[in-house]
Order: structure tokens, then sequence, then C-alpha cells
């Protein structure tokens, strides 16, 4: 088979990751994508790296460049910016998960009794049978039904969390800027062993390896991802309520958000 021939998009954005890279073009079948991410997972656990799908995505990198970039030109920012960027968000990137997702918790709330919004009916909801998710989403191109040209990158940070420093896909809209995802990963990877894993500049999906089994722990789950992402409950028909997402919490290894 002829060697996959990386797109010049692919090729900026493996030199803003500024690590090792695969690059995988569109499939109409994910076995081997998912696979390789398998792979990559179980040597990255063995040798100190962490794997992230990245997709190939101009507005990602956009992101990127403008997070990275020391005054917010992204146009100009040049492979010193990236890693004087990342080095400050590893040194200062140390804000509490679980304070910054109980403030958030707090925060939507209180959206919810200004916007007149029945916090309990409409957006805690009743126990529900929730979908499983085991296999990522945010790869896929439901257009032409195959999966996008993909990067597979293997990320030096020492602790899962740390790949927003390389990724700050945030900081727009209601998209948690990189100290927040930072946290948020951190919490969730301490308490449940949840890994960032793909990637594009609106879908985040984190991999573990066995479901949140307990329905009350999912249930707090479930509030915090809420509070995180909103979309994840109120544009999703799958999920459309907290007690339902954590239904589904129970019985998945992959979890998945979407801004809008």
């Amino acid at each position: 088979m002829k060697p996959y021939k990386p797109s010049e998009l692919a090729v900026q954005m493996m030199e803003y990751l500024d690590c090792p890279c695969e690059v995988f073009g569109p499939m109409d079948d994910d076995d081997g994508l998912w696979t390789a991410y398998q792979n990559a997972y179980a040597q990255g656990r063995a040798t100190g790296f962490v794997p992230v799908l990245v997709k190939v995505d101009a507005t990602l990198l956009e992101c990127l460049q403008i997070n990275a970039a020391k005054d917010g030109d992204g146009d100009q920012v040049v492979l010193q910016d990236i890693q004087d960027y990342r080095r400050e968000m590893l040194e200062h990137g140390n804000e509490s998960g679980a304070r910054y997702l109980e403030q958030l918790i707090q925060e939507r709330r209180q959206e919810a009794i200004e916007d007149e919004i029945d916090w309990q009916q409409e957006i805690i909801g009743v126990r529900e049978q929730g979908e499983t998710c085991d296999r990522f989403l945010s790869y896929w191109n439901y257009q032409t039904k195959e999966t996008d040209e993909m990067i597979l990158a293997r990320i030096p940070a020492e602790h899962p969390w740390e790949v927003f420093a390389w990724l700050p896909m945030g900081n727009w809209n209601e998209c948690p800027d990189t100290p927040q995802l930072m946290a948020a990963a951190r919490c969730w990877y301490e308490n449940y062993g949840a890994v960032p894993a793909c990637v594009s500049h609106d879908e985040l999906e984190f991999i573990l390896e066995e479901p949140v089994g307990d329905y009350e722990a999912a249930g707090r789950l479930a509030l915090e991802q809420y509070a995180f992402c909103p979309d994840r409950v109120e544009q999703c028909e799958e999920d459309g309520s907290v007690e339902k997402l954590a239904d589904t919490l129970t019985k998945s290894t992959v979890w998945y958000f979407w801004w809008d």
C-alpha cells in the first residue's frame, strides 16, 4: 500500500506540536485508527508519553496559535513562543479541579435561575437509560462518512492533564481555557483514571479503562460534565438531562464533549 502523504495543514500542525507524530488519511472503517491509538496508549504507559488523536483542522490550528502567541496574533507565533507558553502552563496550571468544577456548577445553577429554567426538571431530569459510548466519535466526518485526516501525537507530558499545554484548544465562548482544561482533566484523572484522547477545535474526548460503576458517583460526575460543557446535555438528544448522562457514564469508557 502506498504511504499516506500528509496534507500541508497536517504538516503545519505537526510543526506546532513538535513531538513524534503519525498521520492517518480518511478511512471508511475506524478499526485501523482505533488500533493505532490503543497500541500507542499501551506504549505510552510503559515509556512515558500521552497519545492524543488530533483532527487536522484549520480552526484548531488557529486556536492553538492564538493561545500560544505572546501578543495574541497567531499569525506571528514562532516555536519559541509555543515552548514558552507550554512552560508557563506547566508551571502555573495548578488550579484545583474540584474547586473549579464546583464553582462552575454554582454558576450554571444561577444562570438557570436568572433564565427562569427549572433546574431540577429541565437540567437534572429523572433517571433514564442512556447510550453506551466506547469508541471515539470526534474523528468522524458525517458528511463523507469517513474519518477525517488525523494526527496521532505522542505528547511528552508527565501527566495526562498536561497535554493541554501542548493542545490549548479552548479559551473561546463556553470552552474552558488551558488552566481550566488542565484542572478538570486532573480531577477526572485522579478520581476516575480518565485520559484526554481525541481533540478537534470544538470536540474533546476522554478515555478510561472502566466505566464509572457507582451510580451516585456517576450522578455527581454528570453534573460536573454538564457544568464543564452545557452543550453535552442541552444540545444532545441522546443525553438530554444530567440524570440520563449519569446512566451513560455508568456504562461508557469514552466521554464526549462538544462546544457549539
